[in-house]
This record gives structure tokens, sequence and C-alpha cells, in this order.
């Protein structure tokens, strides 16, 4: 089972609030959640781009990064189970794959030198997870080693969102 602390359980709980909502809706319950736990709020990097019109800098937007070590350096890992599902996300989500394998998310994970000594046992535990994080859609072959596709549920999806910084 993947063990949430505090603070990535809230991230995870305020994203599975807020996808469902317009981007109107998602401002007014951040602004009201500010208000009600005293929290001021910075400005955001697109904000302080439109003030800033002469800014050489093109501002990308958090969700968009060109390649996995990209997004890899924006992600808060703890574990090797966040590293396996930060890999299956950048699979699934950023590069729109229908599902995924374990070896293929070490691949990318050993070519950044973060490999895992075993990701099948990091993926089980996403797996275990309630919420589970991941969810096994495929197995070609019978033995315990045949090769398992995997596809990360909704909640997997916003977990990995709330480690992405």
């Amino acid at each position: 089972m993947v063990d949430l602390d505090p603070e990535i359980s809230a991230m995870t709980g305020v994203a599975s609030a807020l996808t469902p909502l317009d981007e109107d809706a998602r401002g007014r319950v951040l602004r009201w959640a500010a208000e009600r736990f005293e929290v001021t709020l910075g400005q955001t990097r697109t904000a302080a781009a439109e003030e800033d019109e002469e800014s050489p800098t093109p501002v990308v937007a958090s969700s968009e990064y060109a390649s996995f070590a990209e997004l890899f350096e924006n992600a808060v890992m703890r574990t090797t189970t966040d590293k396996a599902l930060v890999a299956a996300y950048w699979f699934q989500v950023m590069q729109g794959s229908s599902g995924f394998q374990s070896q293929q998310l070490n691949t990318e994970l050993k070519n950044l030198g973060h490999g895992l000594s075993n990701v099948t046992d990091s993926l089980g535990s996403a797996e275990r997870a309630k919420p589970a994080l991941v969810m096994q859609v495929n197995k070609s072959g019978k033995s315990k080693q045949a090769r398992k596709t995997y596809k990360l549920t909704l909640a997997g999806i916003n977990y990995v969102k709330a480690l992405i910084i």
C-alpha cells in the first residue's frame, strides 16, 4: 500500500475536487480556500508574464513538459512507487498511450539514473492502494513473469498531478 503523507493526501483531495470544475469555478474555490485558511497566494508565472509583456522568456504551462526528464525533475517523489507512477503518467497522460508496461517505465527511469530494483513491486503497491492508483488491464503469457499492461486510474492521475510542482 502506498504511504500518503498528510500533505500529499490533501493535494490529492484538492485535485480530485477541482478536476470536474471549469476554470472560473476552480478560481472561486481556490480563492475561498485561501481566505478561509488565511493563506496568501503568490502570483502565478502566467500572471507575472501577462504583466511584463516585454518578458523575453516565454512562459510554459506547468502541465507541458518536452521530455520525461523535465517532468521527473518537477515532481516531488518520496518512494519508488512515486517514481513508477510519474513514469506511468508520462506515458499515459503526456504521451497519450492507452497503457504501459513496467519494463517501459523502468527503461525511462534508468535513462535518468533512477532505475528501480523491482518496478513490478512498485506498481503492485499502487494497485493495492485504496483507492487503486494503477490497474492491470492485460497479461500476455501464463507465467508470473508474463508481460503485464497497466493503466493509471483517475485516482492515480490525480495523485501524480499532486506530486508535480
